[in-house]
């Protein structure tokens, strides 16, 4: 799939999405810090430019919400048949369980 979003903008939308949430929490960053185990430094950061490792990223999301619906958004994708010989076809073909090696 195609995404007509850079690396950085969506870096940029996520720390502000997890700030309007703090907010809305009525949580200072020094309270979430706290709550989440992320050091103060690291969230600030994140606030500002948006880098911050997944772990801390997940540590956020578990106190202002939002780790399942990242998780229920990265489920594979199922295929959409027309018709009846579309899911016989697909049943037919095996399909590769790892990436191709690079």
């Amino acid at each position: 799939m195609i995404s007509l979003i850079s690396i950085s903008k969506a870096q940029q939308k996520l720390a502000k999405n997890v700030r309007d949430r703090r907010l809305s929490m009525e949580l200072t960053q020094a309270g979430l810090s706290k709550r989440s185990g992320v050091p103060l430094a690291t969230l600030r950061k994140f606030e500002q430019t948006g880098v911050i490792s997944l772990e801390s990223f997940l540590k956020l999301l578990m106190v202002v919400g939002g780790i399942e619906d990242i998780l229920n958004e990265l489920k594979p994708v199922k295929p959409n048949f027309t018709s009846i010989d579309d899911v016989l076809k697909d049943t037919t073909q095996i399909s590769r369980k790892r990436g191709s090696k690079q």
